[in-house]
């Protein structure tokens, strides 16, 4: 029987009984804050991510760098994500929750605060760019802190039936700071300059510092919300132990990765591809607003229905699949003139089923290693995706091939660094054989063994036979009571 509480929490008895045996768990209002709090940091830290891949340009005049090197401020979170990465599991997992929320807080806005001394007109224009490229640096090393928190989050706060729809409102506010950043930036970099540019997008890290300093008290509420949060996950290098030895969690692993390493080189180098078949920026735009949009939203309705259905293995392989023949359309559309609905449906059925994959991956991971922790089982999915974003970027762009300039491309040309624009379809087929040997090897290969559903199921049906027989006890009594007074 259910049941909730207003008040200080909400209520939620596993099972109801007058014995001494009755067990309840216990949801707490201030989960949602602590979802707040680590959607905004997802949100800064993602906008501080990708603010100068919009106005790539602008960038390279002010601080009086190349377009590599602008490129590099972006490029610098895929590498500090792994050292850093593994950091951030051990941190989270040894000292907890509320430890890695505050530490990636300040880390974050320290980060943000550097790069608004960038662009203060008194520093000297020779130490702007490092410091600027400092400022990236620190807030990259945050990173890891921000996208290993959801999981453990949606665990130990949420009941079973909440624990997706949380993971994914909290991982899918990465990719919403990413478009906000995509619609700011060019608008307030354009009218007011870097300096309130700057600022405005250190708002959100300062706020995200307040709110996580002297709102986040503990790791874990006082009473837990369901049997498999009740448990103590395993030490951190135990923990490394036996997912080593897990299979499914690495055939998890490389496929959850290879779709996140092609999201990644997909949205590093949508523009590139588009351009020079007569697509301009605006359109590049466009479609990258409809794949997160779009994926934003296919998260959430997946995310729902797997919290109610358990079906995560099931729904992880449909939407590989998806993605993957969503993103052999794109590569064919991306490819053809004048066909932008066409490209811009593509895209977003990308979105759709590939965000999805996000959440739902996540706690498959957790379902595939309990009890071992889930920041450690979560880390390695994302430090596997970083890992193959970067060689996806690098392979892609060194196997493109130079275009001669024609009448039908509208690729613009660096006033910094003039470079011809490149044929993209040999990456695409690249990007098509990927998409394709993931949902192969995910389909045919991974069995989750769903552990933890399993052990709080065990749990539950225990509490049962214990309930039954001080029932049955209590009846024997009361059996011998009367007995004897009659």
């Amino acid at each position: 029987m259910l049941e909730e509480e207003r008040g200080e929490g909400e209520r939620q008895p596993l099972l109801s009984s007058s014995s001494s045996d009755r067990t309840e768990y216990k949801v707490y209002t201030r989960r949602w804050f602590m979802l707040v709090v680590v959607c905004l940091l997802n949100i800064s830290n993602a906008m501080i991510w990708i603010t100068y891949s919009p106005i790539a340009d602008e960038t390279a005049t002010y601080y009086q760098t190349s377009l590599n090197g602008v490129n590099w401020l972006s490029l610098v979170y895929l590498v500090a994500s792994i050292p850093f990465g593994l950091s951030a599991t051990w941190l989270l997992d040894t000292l907890g929750l509320r430890a890695g929320i505050i530490l990636g807080a300040w880390i974050n806005c320290i980060g943000a605060a550097l790069r608004v001394v960038s662009s203060i007109s008194m520093v000297d224009q020779k130490f702007r760019f490092p410091v600027l490229m400092g400022g990236q640096a620190v807030a990259a090393c945050s990173q890891s802190f921000v996208l290993f928190a959801p999981t453990k989050l949606a665990a130990l706060w949420f009941r079973d039936d909440q624990r997706a729809i949380a993971n994914m409102i909290a991982s899918m506010s990465n990719p919403l700071g990413i478009l906000v950043a995509n619609v700011l930036s060019p608008v307030i970099q354009g009218s007011s300059g870097f300096l309130t540019m700057h600022l405005v997008f250190l708002g959100p890290a300062l706020v995200a510092v307040v709110m996580a300093t002297f709102g986040v008290w503990s790791s874990t509420p006082p009473t837990p919300p369901t049997a498999s949060a009740e448990r103590e996950s395993e030490p951190f290098l135990l923990g490394l132990k036996q997912i080593a030895k897990n299979k499914q969690y690495w055939v998890l692993t490389v496929c959850f990765g290879a779709g996140l390493g092609l999201f990644n080189s997909l949205t590093t180098l949508i523009e590139q591809i588009l351009c020079p078949w007569g697509y301009d920026d605006n359109f590049a735009g466009i479609c990258g607003a409809l794949l997160i949009g779009c994926g934003i939203i296919g998260a959430a309705g997946f995310s729902l229905f797997v919290d109610k259905t358990k079906k995560f293995e099931e729904v992880a392989k449909f939407c590989f699949c998806m993605a993957a023949a969503a993103c052999v359309a794109f590569s064919l559309t991306a490819r053809m003139y004048d066909i932008p609905v066409w490209i811009g449906i593509s895209i977003a059925l990308f979105g759709i089923f590939g965000f999805a994959l996000y959440p739902v991956c996540l706690e498959l991971a957790v379902e595939t290693t309990f009890p071992v922790a889930e920041a450690t089982s979560a880390g390695f999915l994302l430090i596997s995706g970083q890992i193959q974003g970067i060689i996806f970027v690098l392979v892609m762009e060194v196997i493109a091939v130079e275009l001669p300039v024609n009448n039908l491309q509208a690729c613009k040309v660096s006033k910094v660094e003039p470079t011809p624009p490149m044929d993209y379809t040999y990456p695409d087929i690249f990007l098509c054989c990927v998409a394709a040997v993931g949902a192969i090897f995910l389909v045919t290969c991974f069995k989750c063994p769903y552990k933890r559903l399993r052990a709080e199921q065990a749990s539950a049906a225990e509490k049962i036979l214990n309930i039954a027989s001080t029932s049955r006890q209590e009846q024997n009594d009361s059996s011998t009571q009367n007995d004897l007074l009659t």
